[in-house]
């Protein structure tokens, strides 16, 4: 697959534009971007998938139904308040979609909604108002950046990349922005992302390459082990880059999902090495297990193990915190033919051969763990299953973070 990674996010793909601002939803003595819109000058092909969890924000809600259709031109969304267990809160997205629709005139049900942030707040409607009002006329292909940045809430760094590929012998683009930094977990969502694309692909398959190239990346993260209560995924397709629209599971849209894949893995790194508090990537990565859904298994439960986060946190080799988590997976393992290695730009060592903990140089193994991005390498050695998860360290500032998160 012809694949390069380009500049830019959800502004690449022809047809779109954004713009991201300080509208004061966050706070009124802040400067920190809080309002983000994106657009297509034609309507889209579109489809989203969402939260696990019961308790739904309303502006996914109200996306819901506006892609009953599988059309969208436009998103807005809102950082600082996540719009969710509100009495109005149904009301305030609906609002939020006619604002941005007035201003873009476009169909209010052409509009996918988000809202991050604080959950139990009401979400205050005048600084969506004047802040789109602010951004109407200013959408740009350079504004992608600044939408990028819109939606961070804890975030330390905006998520976002672009990619080409070739379909039907067109160049196609995809472009990705993302947030999250903690409730975050295994659970599509996982967080909220926006992605755009010039490719034609009809709306049900947009919906299927989601789910695909989720699996495998965005639902491969976890910070912190809760499933927020707001994520949403939705992509847009303008067609424009004019090949055969993709209708069904072929070769092009092979292509198409792979290189979903490939963006939303990168994505996903970003999204854990970005933990609230977290100094350290963590990477685990499970072969040889009897099925695949055997090594997500396992590799999922070692990047949630809080005693395995804060052992990569103290640069603490302790293997049997990963042969524990292992353990209580649930996952078809014979754990007496697993081998454990942990791996970094220091080098690599054992720690654990055919489920036996094994000697090995502590002051080595301290040197590997002091590195920013941790591989934990397990080979249950028993099958071709293999599957990777991404988390990070948990630290003393993630309890500071979420300690007084509200107040």
């Amino acid at each position: 697959m012809d694949y390069k990674f380009i500049d830019g996010g959800v502004t690449a793909p022809k047809g779109f534009t954004a713009q991201g601002i300080c509208a004061s939803i966050k706070a009124s003595n802040t400067t920190k971007r809080d309002l983000a819109l994106i657009y297509c000058d034609t309507l889209c092909n579109s489809a989203a998938i969402f939260t696990k969890n019961l308790v739904k924000s309303d502006a996914i809600k109200v996306t819901q139904k506006h892609l009953e259709d599988g059309k969208a031109q436009a998103v807005i969304v809102n950082s600082g308040n996540a719009n969710t267990c509100n009495a109005d809160g149904y009301e305030k997205a609906e609002q939020m979609c006619k604002i941005a629709a007035k201003a873009l005139s476009v169909s209010e049900e052409n509009v996918i909604v988000a809202s991050t942030g604080v959950i139990g707040q009401v979400l205050p409607i005048e600084p969506v108002i004047k802040g789109v009002e602010m951004m109407k006329g200013n959408l740009t292909k350079e504004g992608g950046t600044n939408a990028a940045e819109a939606i961070m809430t804890t975030d330390t760094v905006k998520k976002e990349m672009a990619a080409e590929i070739s379909i039907d012998g067109k160049k196609i683009s995809i472009g990705v922005i993302a947030k999250g930094s903690g409730m975050i977990h295994i659970n599509m969502g996982t967080m909220l992302s926006f992605v755009t694309t010039d490719a034609a692909v009809s709306s049900q398959m947009l919906r299927e390459a989601l789910f695909e190239a989720a699996e495998d990346s965005y639902n491969m993260v976890s910070v912190d082990g809760d499933t927020s209560t707001n994520d949403t995924l939705a992509i847009l397709a303008s067609g424009k880059a004019g090949n055969k629209e993709i209708t069904e599971k072929n070769q092009d849209y092979r292509i198409f999902v792979s290189a979903l894949k490939k963006l939303f893995k990168e994505i996903a790194k970003r999204l854990a090495s970005d933990g609230e508090g977290a100094t350290k990537l963590l990477i685990c990565n499970v072969r040889g297990a009897k099925t695949k859904t055997d090594a997500k298994g396992v590799a999922k439960s070692i990047i949630c193990s809080s005693l395995v986060k804060a052992a990569i946190f103290g640069a603490d080799a302790n293997c049997g915190r990963i042969l524990c988590a292992i353990g209580y997976s649930g996952m078809d393992v014979d754990v007496n033919k697993t081998d454990v290695f942990y791996k970094s730009e220091k080098g690599k060592i054992e720690v654990c051969k055919n489920g036996l903990c094994i000697e090995f140089s502590e002051e080595k193994a301290k040197e590997i763990l002091l590195e920013k991005e941790i591989e934990i390498l397990v080979n249950l050695n028993d099958g071709s299953g293999q599957a990777e998860a991404y988390g990070c360290d948990l630290t003393y500032d993630y309890v500071k973070i979420n300690g007084d998160y509200r107040t």
